[in-house]
């Protein structure tokens, strides 16, 4: 057994997916690492503001402005990402037609800080979408599109259903569907508690989040996990400590030492073993390896969504019928045809609103492939008139298909 394949059994993380584009190490001669150093917000988005409420301060991200008349699309992550998941689909989708995107930091996520914090009620989700665009726009709001992954895809449905956005002319729904997703909850604690609660670095929590499967794009997952981990310590969310520097160098540089091989998180014994084995000479005293295991527990999770779970069903629950009684043009995107419920299945051969199926992807659609998200969107959005093409947005249109 190799060194590599120990390190990969100690870090009880699955091993990446074998890509058939790329050769083996071996056929080059050398092992094509993995850049997993964060990736800076600004790269995608023209602007961030902290939006205050009654409720407290809501942290977004816009897009560049866009032409007079064009739509707004207020995008909605899941549970337990942030806004910055949506990072690529707005750069994509703003080189296609003429919009202005803006992602929103959900209460209890990302930077957002409100009170009441752990109230995430569909009604309180909603509401605040509600407040976010008033506080904004006042009467003068744009045409808006609403659209939601996951969490985020039941809230649109809530809001649209409360009429909290008068100007709402379209509703958008990434991979959530009601029967499934009720289905889902009962095992949802289990996968909550086998993820790992903390990480040594932020490095370490995008390696994490791409081996995982949570997000299969690395270059997703490089902008969106920062958005989704605090500091321990200071309590600050990880992409306010970006960019990283070097010790030692005048320069602003990401570094990653080590990008094909990870440790788990270890306890203060196994640290202190650790350090026996590899140098048995070694008589450090035991507040320094009490210290090494600090440091390699120096991320957390922003949310404990186990926390939320008497919302749960108040989220999925008469979901698919409330979607279908939306009065406004209606896209669901999902990552299988089999996510379909009944209600679902019946509403869209009667054409009560367009579906279309993206194979090849994992529950984070949006992330995973943001140019097919974002030129599915642009298709939705030109059709019903919503959007112009932009000069220079020429794309593949698609059809409604699964």
């Amino acid at each position: 057994m190799s060194n590599l394949q120990r390190v990969m059994m100690k870090s009880r993380l699955p091993p990446m997916c074998p890509n058939p584009r790329f050769p083996k190490p071996s056929d080059r001669g050398f092992r094509r690492q993995t850049d997993y150093n964060p990736l800076m917000w600004d790269e995608f988005f023209a602007e961030k503001k902290d939006v205050e409420t009654k409720q407290g301060k809501f942290r977004v991200y816009l897009s560049a402005p866009s032409e007079a008349g064009a739509p707004l699309l207020v995008l909605l992550h899941g549970g337990g990402f942030s806004a910055l998941s949506w990072a690529h689909f707005s750069s994509e989708v703003t080189k296609l037609i003429h919009c202005q995107c803006l992602a929103i930091d959900i209460r209890g996520h990302g930077d957002t800080y409100t009170e009441e914090e752990d109230d995430l009620s569909a009604e309180r989700l909603a509401t605040d979408v509600g407040d976010v665009m008033q506080a904004m726009y006042g009467e003068s709001a744009p045409p808006i599109i609403l659209m939601g992954h996951s969490m985020g895809g039941a809230i649109c449905v809530h809001a649209a259903n409360s009429f909290v956005l008068p100007t709402l002319i379209g509703v958008v729904v990434i991979d959530v569907v009601e029967g499934t997703a009720l289905e889902a909850l009962a095992s949802m604690q289990s996968f909550l508690r086998s993820r790992p609660s903390t990480f040594k670095s932020i490095q370490h929590a995008i390696e994490w989040c791409v081996r995982s499967g949570q997000v299969r794009n690395v270059d997703s997952a490089r902008v969106s996990m920062p958005g989704q981990i605090i500091n321990i310590e200071t309590k600050q969310l990880a992409t306010n400590e970006l960019p990283l520097k070097v010790e030692g160098s005048s320069e602003e540089k990401l570094e990653f030492k080590h990008p094909n091989a990870i440790a788990e998180d270890a306890e203060s014994g196994d640290t202190a073993s650790a350090t026996a084995e590899t140098d048995p000479a070694s008589n450090a005293p035991a507040a320094a390896a009490a210290a090494s295991a600090v440091n390699l527990r120096k991320y957390a999770w922003r949310i404990d969504l186990s926390k939320s779970e008497k919302y749960w069903e108040g989220w999925f629950s008469g979901l698919s019928q409330k979607f279908l009684d939306i009065h406004v043009p209606k896209l669901l995107l999902l990552a299988g045809i089999d996510n379909l419920d009944r209600a679902l299945t019946v509403g869209q051969m009667q054409g009560k609103f367009q579906l279309q199926v993206l194979a090849r992807c994992g529950h984070a659609v949006h992330e995973d492939r943001p140019h097919e998200v974002a030129e599915v969107l642009a298709t939705y959005l030109i059709r019903n008139r919503f959007a112009q093409p932009t000069a220079d947005g020429q794309f593949l249109k698609h059809m409604p298909a699964c």
